[in-house]
């Protein structure tokens, strides 16, 4: 079996709660660009911020995009985001069944918008 490189990404943030994970989600899918979310329930992060190890319940969100769009993803996740500066990571989908990712393609990117940090 040979490995391909597809157009699509998975690409993973984290929230501190459910609301705004879901607000974010619900956002980015009435904007065409995310084809889907998975929203995962709390779990605990731990790392480092300023100098100091920190602990903080989150929420994943796992996003299923076509790489063209991953810009304007950037950029609307900055947006929507309450965190200063959010974990946002793009993950290239190498394989996947076809009629799942010609839904993602399908799904994805059907409009154009820009957003501002409020």
């Amino acid at each position: 079996m040979s490995i391909q490189t597809t157009s699509v990404l998975l690409v993973m943030t984290n929230c501190p709660d459910r609301a705004s994970a879901l607000r974010i989600a619900q956002a980015l899918l009435e904007k065409s660009l995310v084809a889907c979310v998975n929203v995962y329930p709390e779990m605990l992060s731990l790392y480092n911020w300023q100098g100091e190890q920190e602990q903080a319940p989150e929420v994943a969100l796992h996003l299923k995009t076509k790489a063209e769009l991953y810009p304007q993803l950037e950029q609307a996740i900055i947006a929507l985001h309450p965190y200063q500066v959010p974990e946002i990571i793009a993950i290239p989908v190498v394989q996947g069944l076809p009629a799942y990712l010609d839904w993602v393609q399908a799904e994805t990117g059907n409009h154009h918008y820009a957003y501002d940090k409020q």
